[in-house]
């Protein structure tokens, strides 16, 4: 029959006659990856990254997190990354364009289950502050941090077939954020005020500077700047060391990183320079320590995903003066420009909350925000639930007949939907581009330190090496 018809007509017909098994299908996108803890990371005072493995059999059970693609940015090695830092010749490369399987930012299970990673980073695993990330944790570890190591520190963990490893760095203990303080509080406030400080934290005359590049009122030697972040004993280059480590033990493996305030800061520079994916939670803005640091910056970071809310002058860049908080702690987180992309959740406007340092902490970001019972959730499905209402009335007649008849069609009040399980979409707010959010205005762009004048040369008060 088909063979009497005209061949262009023949081949539109046998288009649909063609069964799903013989059109080519792509492979089924994985929706969610699992983890195990392998490792605690953790610098020594001498200098070296130590990583503590932790067995199978005292950590059998798994944590799920759902996965979307992303579209990441990755330098040709890690010596080239080397090379344009340092000058040696290389002033540009090309970057090889991946696609991977990344953390599924959409989904609240995805910011919570990171989250509470990053919120154990500060503790060793059996510690009573511990979040149960999986149901059935076995917490009895023989080992944990020593009181000696005041570096940098977190967990890793890693999927059963190691193709996918994330990283949780530890942020700062401060008895005013999180984490009750430690051994790590001194080096934790050097980074701090390094990375995150308009000039070696010179906050006010009184105050005792981190680097010697404050120049006079108002200016400070960029140059030196640019110096004092140099140092191997900073948590940055530390993080480039565990990153090379972990890419050795994992070679295969995409790497992701989690962590909160500074944890999350220096996640978010590892993984602009490596192409790797990124949560930071309530992590102080990076963009110009990223540009200090000479870091070679990707065509794009979307990567690279902060996670705040307005309440938290730290991230806000507001946590400034020598009045704020921050000072009184003797703190300068001055930098109020991120990279990447930002979900923003803005608990002043919907929540009603004062900004307050207090807020800062990542377990009150969890309770408060992410969790199934957070006043955040509730409220964002109070809000979305349709209003109540009366039934609409109907004649006596009608009514009479229909509750006697009780016909299947007969009118009656709209009943309110229910609101879905997966409410994620209603709960967590649109990834935006970072500068886009906290732009000056007025089509501006973000600037940060707009108060002081950066010059070249001539030096400081002092050396660019880290004072402190």
């Amino acid at each position: 029959m088909l063979a009497s018809l005209p061949t262009s007509l023949i081949s539109f017909i046998s288009y649909f006659l063609t069964t799903n098994n013989d059109i080519p299908q792509p492979p089924p996108q994985q929706q969610q990856l699992t983890f195990q803890l392998r490792h605690v990371h953790a610098h020594t005072p001498e200098g070296t990254t130590v990583l503590s493995d932790i067995p199978s059999t005292l950590m059998p059970y798994e944590i799920s997190l759902p996965v979307a693609r992303t579209r990441v940015h990755k330098p040709p090695s890690v010596a080239s990354v080397e090379a344009y830092r340092k000058g040696r010749g290389v002033k540009s490369f090309e970057w090889d364009e991946e696609e991977i399987s990344g953390p599924d930012v959409a989904k609240r299970k995805t910011l919570l289950t990171l989250a509470s990673m990053a919120y154990d980073a500060y503790y060793e695993p059996g510690d009573k502050e511990w979040y149960d990330v999986g149901a059935g944790w076995n917490k009895s570890f023989p080992f944990g941090y020593s009181p000696l190591e005041d570096g940098m520190r977190g967990h890793v963990f890693s999927t059963p077939d190691n193709s996918t490893v994330v990283i949780a760095i530890k942020g700062t203990s401060a008895n005013w954020l999180v984490g009750g303080g430690g051994p790590t509080t001194r080096n934790d406030k050097i980074n701090d005020n390094l990375l995150f400080s308009c000039c070696c934290a010179r906050v006010g005359p009184t105050w005792s500077t981190v680097c010697g590049c404050y120049k006079r009122a108002g200016k400070c030697d960029a140059e030196c700047l640019q110096e004092s972040l140099k140092g191997d004993s900073l948590f940055y280059q530390v993080g480039l060391n565990l990153y090379n480590n972990i890419t050795y033990l994992y070679p295969n493996a995409n790497i992701w990183l989690t962590g909160h305030s500074l944890g999350g800061g220096l996640s978010s520079l590892i993984g602009a320079t490596f192409g790797a994916p990124v949560v930071a939670f309530e992590a102080p803005a990076e963009r110009m320590p990223a540009r200090r640091l000479h870091l070679p910056m990707p065509p794009e970071t979307h990567h690279v995903m902060h996670v705040y809310h307005t309440a938290d002058p730290i991230p806000m860049g507001t946590c400034t003066g020598v009045t704020s908080s921050c000072a009184i702690g003797g703190y300068a987180l001055e930098s109020r420009c991120h990279l990447g992309n930002l979900i923003l959740f803005d608990t002043v406007t919907e929540l009603g909350w004062s900004v307050d340092v207090r807020t800062h902490g990542i377990k009150a970001v969890i309770d408060r925000i992410f969790a199934d019972d957070s006043e955040w959730v509730k409220m964002r499905r109070r809000k979305a639930a349709p209003p109540e209402s009366d039934p609409p009335s109907e004649p006596e007649s009608l009514s009479r007949w229909s509750s006697f008849w009780e016909w299947p069609w007969t009118p009656g009040p709209d009943e309110p939907e229910p609101i879905p399980d997966d409410d994620d979409k209603l709960i967590i707010p649109a990834p935006r581009p970072a500068a886009e959010l906290e732009g000056d205005g007025e089509g501006g762009g973000c600037t940060d330190c707009f108060a002081w004048e950066f010059e070249k040369g001539e030096g400081g008060e002092g050396s660019a090496e880290c004072l402190a």
